[in-house]
């Protein structure tokens, strides 16, 4: 979606909105990183975010990458900076189309800086001279594809009048060249702001302005900032701040107060202006503090339109429905499903003429290198201790098992007791959801989707057992007609005692003015599927240790003989039945062995 759509929607709503900026780091590992923390950030609500491109193109390819990576696994709406610097017209097409196959449809367009090294800056053969010649370009090659972004200069108001309109007659000039919206520099004299925006609207300039806002990290990182963009510092920031220069955590406390201060004035200062835009400088801490302090909470239906997280891309932006089995693989089924030529969307038209893809590549690893897992798991040689290591993850003890890449969600703390009792009793889960009646869609342990709406879901319940154990749930099972299941083995032997074809809907929505959606399914296609990378995640669980080592063993053993099996409780009303059987057939399992409890 383009930005300029996103403020028009917030508008319409009266709803204050914000975004956040990145720039590519230098390392791999500050890559990952980054993108973690940008998946941690999505949570504060931004609309949008946008990636900046080095001056002197040397990171291009990064930003590149950083864009697809947001706009395709973090889904969330990206805007990437591009500059003439370094780039002839080549590398600015080669760019701007791998932005479009992302899906990104925002593009900030700068001259940019000179190179490092250089205090001119100068062309390239074949470049472009001005940010004009490249807006210009972007318009001719792409049409009204791109929502085109320029940089404002607040503090352009403050030099000579002769050399004020000329800066307004360029920023004019750019704006009916086709621009759609406008960044500003970070400034922290909010008078000057004002004064200039004024300006900019006495001069017919009617696009969106959003103001770019630096929260103050610590006080050399202040000054260096705003000595590097010569940026105008009012005289109370620097009463308040320089007394506790050495000290990191007041300058951050009194820093956000100030530019919160600063962010309420542009606000309330009548100029239609409803929108933030953080320098983040790549760290979470001052932005969450600056939102903290305004009070600006994000929304459930901007953080999670779906139950699960959307990808952006031209392909699957119209997604809308998904497999339940891999919630806690996100990235595992867009590469596996990356080919599709349809995605399941609308009244469960599923797609079944491509495959799954094989697994390669995302799909076939678990995310822990050998150290991290031994540090993780450590070396369990028992069922028991296996079991136990299943359990601790359920209650929030263990970061992460091979089938899932993150901690458990927080609708999991609401079944935690229960998940981790089943383990005990030699059922190993790997993934779970809770029965849902009707939540508000602004729930914020449930919630999803557009406001003033109701989610529901039907209890889920997906894990490993062994073959006797099986026998006897499966006994209690059928006396449940609300139970449906599926079990499959390592070949692929399937059953089930469902007599639909169809998928189940386990998540659905109903929200005023739509149809009822239903995003998450179980269904036996997929199901077969995700059986493979069920059964190979153990088996790369046991290859961490020596093969002749007994945690390999008993793990590879558990592979080769147990069942995965997915359970739903059709009953939503009732959130306890589905863990019926299980603790009977658990409690009875372990009294006919005659042994503790999942041994």
């Amino acid at each position: 979606m383009k930005v300029t759509q996103k403020i028009a929607q917030c508008e319409r709503e009266n709803k204050i909105w914000w975004s956040f900026e990145y720039f590519p780091p230098r390392t791999a590992q500050g890559l990952q990183n980054l993108l973690d923390r940008i998946e941690r950030m999505r949570g504060l609500g931004p609309e949008f975010i946008d990636i900046t491109w080095n001056a002197g193109g040397r990171t291009s390819e990064l930003t590149a990458e950083m864009v697809k990576t947001c706009q395709g696994l973090v889904g969330i709406e990206t805007c990437m900076h591009l500059t003439c610097t370094n780039m002839p017209k080549e590398k600015v097409d080669i760019a701007l189309r791998e932005a479009k196959v992302s899906g990104c449809r925002n593009v900030l367009a700068l001259r940019g800086d000179p190179p490092m090294g250089k205090e001119e800056w100068e062309a390239v053969e074949g470049g472009f001279v001005h940010g004009i010649d490249l807006v210009r370009h972007i318009r001719r090659e792409y049409g009204d594809y791109f929502d085109i972004a320029v940089a404002g200069f607040p503090q352009h108001q403050t030099l000579p009048p002769e050399e004020r309109d000329r800066e307004m007659k360029f920023l004019k000039e750019k704006v009916e060249a086709g621009v759609n919206f406008i960044f500003t520099q970070m400034f922290y004299d909010v008078d000057v702001f004002i004064d200039w925006v004024n300006a900019v609207r006495a001069a017919g300039i009617t696009i969106p302005i959003v103001p770019g806002i630096a929260p103050i990290q610590t006080w050399n990182g202040f000054q260096r900032a705003t000595s590097l963009a010569q940026t105008i510092i009012p005289q109370t920031f620097q009463d308040a701040l320089e007394p506790h220069k050495a000290n990191d955590e007041k300058v951050r406390e009194i820093g956000t107060n100030l530019v919160a201060d600063m962010c309420r004035k542009i606000l309330n200062a009548n100029l239609g202006i409803h929108g933030l835009h953080f320098y983040t400088m790549n760290l979470e801490k001052g932005t969450r503090m600056l939102l903290e302090e305004l009070n600006l909470v994000p929304r459930v239906e901007t953080i999670k339109p779906l139950p699960w997280r959307q990808s952006l891309t031209p392909t699957r932006r119209q997604e809308t429905i998904r497999p339940i089995f891999w919630a806690n693989r996100t990235k595992s089924y867009i590469s596996r499903t990356e080919n599709w030529d349809e995605y399941p969307n609308g009244r469960f038209g599923d797609s079944r003429s491509p495959a799954y893809g094989e697994l390669d590549g995302y799909g076939v690893s678990i995310k822990q290198s050998r150290e991290d897992a031994l540090k993780l798991w450590g070396q369990p040689s028992t069922f028991a201790e296996i079991a136990d290591l299943f359990a601790q993850f359920c209650v929030g003890k263990l970061s992460a098992l091979p089938w899932s890449d993150q901690k458990p969600s927080t609708e999991t703390s609401i079944i935690s007791e229960q998940l981790a009792r089943m383990n005990t009793l030699g059922f190993l889960t790997i993934n779970s959801q809770p029965a849902v009646n009707g939540a508000k869609s602004s729930d914020k342990v449930f919630g999803w989707g557009p406001r003033n709406g109701y989610v529901y879901q039907k209890a889920y319940l997906e894990f490993f057992v062994k073959p006797a154990l099986l026998t006897l749930l499966l006994s209690h099972i059928e006396r449940d007609s609300n139970i449906t299941y599926y079990v499959i083995n390592k070949r692929g032997d399937l059953r089930t005692n469902t007599h639909s074809e169809g998928p189940n809907a386990v998540t659905w929505g109903v929200f005023p003015g739509k149809e009822i959606v239903q995003p998450t399914i179980v269904e036996a296609v997929s199901f077969m599927a995700w059986k493979d990378e069920a059964f190979e995640l153990g088996q790369q669980w046991a290859r961490v240790y020596d093969p002749d080592s007994p945690s390999a063993k008993i793990i590879a053993e558990l592979m080769d003989s147990c069942y995965l099996v997915n359970v739903v409780h059709n009953d939503f009303h009732d959130a306890g039945a589905i863990f019926k059987p299980f603790f009977q057939a658990g409690e009875e399992y372990a009294t006919q062995a005659d042994i503790p409890n999942g041994q």
